[in-house]
């Protein structure tokens, strides 16, 4: 169980990152936290973080529930994608078990607009079956690990964007790749969209600010879009914003 006394003292605080909104948190909070930052490595952790980056899994819940207690963890704050479903139900459990306090850090739905043309799918699977009847040159951006559900589509000519030039093919039929990261802005959004004829954006509802140009482009260009739903989270307390967590945070160590 959590030691009330050293949350007033030096609490120290493991945050499942992966995301900016992760790197922010850990960059705005008290002196008085002793911050470690866990990266999956599927993507480079941001420089001149403060605190401890720690790389790699925890292999399952089980192993993550063991790294609480070695090293007496205060405090989970879960900043994943919001994708990351399995790595959140380990964190759930492995808190749940210790006794750790956990925060889930729910970063804000995109909110449909005028002139916003919607698919919902409910999984990639499904996503995947609906493509050929909504477009024929789909910009896909839903990660590299997630291809393989559109694997069978040979009708479908694809414009993948990836974090990195792959070294080894796609196992996809069709398809062509841009390197990008966020952010990304509206006018190259458009660009792209237009330069290889783009008639479908197929992205996971992710949420928040760093990629929602996509999203604005469709919309502006008359794209639909296919949006794969967001697993349910854990249970739990959430919160949307760093300042939010900051909250959540002054609260429990009051």
């Amino acid at each position: 169980m959590i030691d009330r006394v050293r949350l007033l003292d030096v609490p120290k605080m493991l945050i499942l990152g992966g995301t900016g909104e992760a790197a922010e948190l850990v960059r705005c909070l008290p002196k008085n936290f002793t911050p470690i930052t866990s990266w999956a490595g599927r993507t480079k952790a941001p420089a001149n973080l403060p605190g401890e980056v720690r790389i790699g899994g925890f292999d399952g819940a089980d192993g993550l529930k063991a790294y609480l207690q070695e090293n007496r963890i205060d405090v989970v704050v879960d900043a994943t994608h919001p994708f990351a479903a399995r790595i959140s139900e380990n964190a759930a459990k492995a808190c749940t078990e210790t006794g750790v306090p956990r925060l889930y850090f729910l970063r804000s739905t995109w909110e449909k607009q005028p002139g916003d043309e919607w698919v919902f799918a409910d999984s990639l699977e499904d996503a995947a079956e609906r493509v050929a009847a909504l477009g024929r040159r789909p910009l896909l951006t839903i990660g590299r690990q997630h291809l393989n559900a559109f694997s069978g589509l040979n009708d479908v000519e694809f414009l993948v964007r990836v974090l990195e030039k792959p070294e080894a093919p796609l196992p996809l039929e069709v398809y062509q790749t841009v390197v990008g990261k966020p952010p990304i802005f509206l006018e190259g959004e458009q660009a792209l969209f237009r330069r290889h004829s783009i008639d479908l954006l197929i992205t996971k509802e992710s949420g928040g600010e760093a990629t929602y140009a996509k999203i604005e482009a469709a919309r502006l260009e008359k794209i639909p879009v296919l949006m794969i739903r967001r697993p349910v989270p854990p249970p739990g307390d959430a919160v949307s914003s760093v300042e939010g967590a900051l909250d959540w945070l002054s609260r429990l160590s009051a």
